[in-house]
């Protein structure tokens, strides 16, 4: 069983930025694939990024890709997500998820097994 927190919400102006961290607790596999979903309001959830807890291998949404940075902390069983340049439709509630059998690139929601409670990001213009 794994247990998840994300941190770093807020509310920024377009162009600002924020850093979301997203901690595990129990288990973690080696193999895992730690991913960042988006759900702005009245809308259904989306992968933003993933990134391999053991290898680093990332991969993005192209609506964030150059302006988001996924990483991790292997020893802290830590995720983050650096966002930059952040836009009005970024709003959201931005969820922290674990992978344990399935791709990892795909980003699909449906293959994440443990997820977070939810942070929020409101980017006012």
């Amino acid at each position: 069983q794994v247990q998840l927190v994300e941190s770093g919400g807020g509310s920024v102006q377009t162009g600002g930025s924020l850093r979301l961290s997203c901690v595990a607790t129990g288990y973690l596999h080696p193999t895992a694939c730690m991913g960042w979903f988006h759900q702005p309001p009245g809308k259904e959830r989306e992968g933003v990024a993933s990134i391999v807890v053991v290898g680093g291998y990332t991969n993005y949404a192209p609506s964030v890709k150059g302006r988001f940075t996924v990483s991790r902390d292997s020893a802290k069983k830590t995720a983050y997500l650096q966002m930059t340049n952040l836009k009005p439709e970024d709003t959201g509630t931005y969820y922290c998820a674990v992978l344990i059998v399935g791709s990892c690139g795909k980003l699909e929601a449906s293959d994440f097994a443990y997820w977070g409670q939810g942070t929020q990001v409101t980017v006012s213009s």
